[in-house]
């Protein structure tokens, strides 16, 4: 059995669960792992001295608010947020957008959640994190009694079976989530209390309670009115090849279950959340509503408040007119600009009346992928050479794109694990070298030979010119400045890449399908420590998953599925960093830099907190300083 150990903490209080098995020094790696977090964020802050006299905690910041109320500010308890992309959709299980995850924070809710005011996680709809044996394989949670669904029936177990019976389904299309929940064996529910269940796993895993963090859970009698699924169990939705591979029956369930309605159609977007999708309005609008009667309309909890009567996210990828949006103060907040943008916008004393601002490490980071598997007949075989990828790190211009676009603000890094966390290798920088991708490049074969000062070579009788599509997200201008400096750093060695922008949904489509030759763009992670299967396992690019460039070997494999079932610290660090000198020596991705979360409030806002893990801001804590809620003000 698992006990709870109390640590006192400057400022905080932290219960860390520990295994009565667990040697002393699980304690104080666990309490480095907390001090090292905190030291990190405090030492390589990337802001310099942008924001004076802001304290760093453990996870985030609270700013004080403002005494200074302007009375020309907005009165209305509306929250209106920038964003530049919209949600691939919202359905509950097949999607896979950032900002589809972000919404999920207040129409939906989750079994457990991060915590984002420490490392690690925190419980949602459960009393409290699980007990879980010694084995690492039964979790035994308790469900809370408020949850109820909007038509006022309560939260069971009987929705938890439903929701992981549905993800599991091989027909419902959630390729990506799919080997998270295939490691649960069964569900057993109290005979006795339909809130009590334990979760049976079938093997240990880091993140056999994490995942959960991840996935609304959904009502059952909403999805399966008939419950379907109910007679089918574990076993039989693990196994493709049974009866459940030709039944007609979960076969016509899926079809509706997947139906686009469930993704984009208000009247079916329902959750456990506080707020309720009201409009959505295709690359314009996305109004969330506060439900009148929410089950934790009284709760003090900072994530389940619901205090802005409206949150409108309004999407608009063009800079200078988001500039002028702030500047007129049409919109309330983001966490979306580019780093020229605030900068931009922090150089106009009006602005700076009117907003605070800050930029804000996070554990994400901005990179190049390069295809090592590709076909040879759709994408030219470009990038199977290690010399080759090498070298095309030692052409990216790196520094001056830090300089230039980002103007100096972000962190260069070496590898995918953030440098905010304990398992973090600090390995050498890549210089550009032009000289030394040269050689590279002519000891692999690719040489000008018809003096075009573009380098080809014979490929099984036939010559190839080095010139490849280069992808880029179209979400920002500065994605476009980005991969124009990198295209130049290309051609100074002879290698011709050519600029492709894409809309996210397209270019991550790509990228998971190996439709691609180069690729840049940028991928999020926390503080939790992590599974490498998706990103870096060679069965995730066999399934086409996220494992974009196809990198990996037998040792790297090995290295990953050792990973995410040692459950001691202090055994996988070590192995976490052999997996980032791997990546490192063999270069599928030319890492970037860290990314820097770019954060904008109104000061019409009170309850201002700006975290380090995703998404940056809660918008449904915030508290109108500046009058009265929009539905006070009609009935007076």
């Amino acid at each position: 059995m698992f006990k709870q150990t109390k640590i006192n903490y400057p400022g905080s209080i932290i219960f860390v669960c520990l295994s009565s098995t667990m040697k002393k020094q699980h304690l104080f790696l666990i309490l480095f792992y907390l001090l090292f977090s905190t030291s990190c964020k405090n030492s390589k802050s990337t802001e310099g001295q942008l924001n004076e006299g802001l304290n760093d905690s453990l996870g985030f910041i609270k700013l004080p608010d403002t005494s200074a109320i302007d009375p020309s500010w907005s009165k209305k308890n509306v929250v209106v947020v920038h964003s530049i992309s919209e949600p691939d959709n919202l359905h509950p299980t097949n999607g896979t957008s950032a900002l589809r995850s972000e919404i999920f924070y207040y129409t939906q809710m989750m079994l457990v959640q991060t915590d984002m005011h420490h490392p690690g996680l925190r419980p949602a709809l459960c009393k409290e994190l699980p007990t879980i044996s010694a084995d690492g394989l039964h979790y035994s949670f308790t469900l809370r009694e408020e949850p109820n669904w909007d038509d006022k029936s309560p939260l069971t177990a009987e929705d938890i079976v439903f929701t992981t019976k549905a993800n599991k389904c091989s027909f419902v299309q959630n390729p990506s989530a799919k080997p998270y929940w295939m490691n649960i064996k069964d569900i057993v529910i109290d005979p006795a209390n339909s809130k009590k269940f334990m979760v049976v796993m079938k093997t240990p895993y880091i993140q056999n309670i994490a995942f959960w963090s991840d996935f609304p859970i959904m009502e059952r009698k909403f999805y399966d009115p008939s419950n379907i699924l109910k007679n089918f169990s574990y076993n039989d939705l693990d196994d493709n090849t049974s009866i459940v591979a030709t039944n007609k029956q979960l076969l016509l369930w899926s079809v509706v279950f997947n139906d686009q309605k469930y993704g984009f159609d208000p009247a079916f977007l329902n959750g456990l959340g506080m707020y309720r999708v009201e409009k959505w309005e295709p690359g314009q609008t996305i109004i969330l509503t506060k439900k009148t009667s929410h089950w934790a309309a009284k709760s003090e909890n900072v994530f389940e408040k619901a205090l802005p009567d409206k949150i409108i996210y309004k999407i608009n990828k063009d800079a200078t007119s988001t500039m002028l949006d702030f500047k007129s103060q049409a919109m309330d907040a983001s966490t979306y600009t580019s780093a020229k943008t605030l900068l931009d916008l922090k150089s106009d004393p009006n602005f700076n009346k009117n907003y605070t601002s800050r930029f804000l490490d996070s554990y994400g980071y901005t990179y190049i992928a390069m295809n090592m598997r590709s076909d040879g007949i759709s994408h030219k075989r470009l990038f199977d050479d290690v010399r080759i990828r090498r070298a095309m790190a030692l052409l990216a211009p790196i520094d001056d794109l830090i300089r230039i676009v980002n103007k100096g603000i972000n962190k260069r890094i070496t590898g995918p694990v953030s440098y905010l966390k304990p398992e973090y290798n600090a390995l050498p920088l890549i210089p550009m070298n032009i000289q030394k991708a040269k050689q590279l490049l002519d000891d692999a074969g690719w040489k000008d030979i018809d003096g075009d000062n573009i380098r080809e070579k014979n490929i099984d009788g036939k010559m190839v010119k080095f010139e490849f599509d280069f992808n880029y997200l179209n979400t920002q201008v500065e994605w476009k400045d980005m991969a124009d400096i990198i295209c130049e750093g290309m051609m100074a060695g002879g290698v011709k890449a050519i600029a492709v922008p894409y809309d996210p949904s397209v270019f991550f489509t790509k990228g998971r399908q190996h439709d691609y030759d180069m690729m840049m763009g940028s991928l999020g992670s926390n503080s939790l420590l992590e599974d490498y299967t998706q990103a870096w396992h060679t069965s995730s690019w066999a399934n086409n998953g996220s494992n974009f460039s196809g990198f990996g070997n037998s040792t790297s494999d090995s290295l990953i599925d050792k990973i995410k079932v040692t459950l001691d610290i202090n055994k996988s660090i070590p192995m976490i960093k052999q997996l980032q000198q791997i990546i490192y020596d063999e270069q599928p991705f030319i890492f970037l830099y860290a990314s820097v979360r770019r954060i904008i409030v109104h000061k019409r806002w009170g309850n201002q907190e700006m975290y380090y893990d995703r998404p940056g801001l809660l918008y449904n804590n915030l508290k109108l300083l500046s009058g009265v809620s929009a539905k006070d003000e009609v009935n007076n």
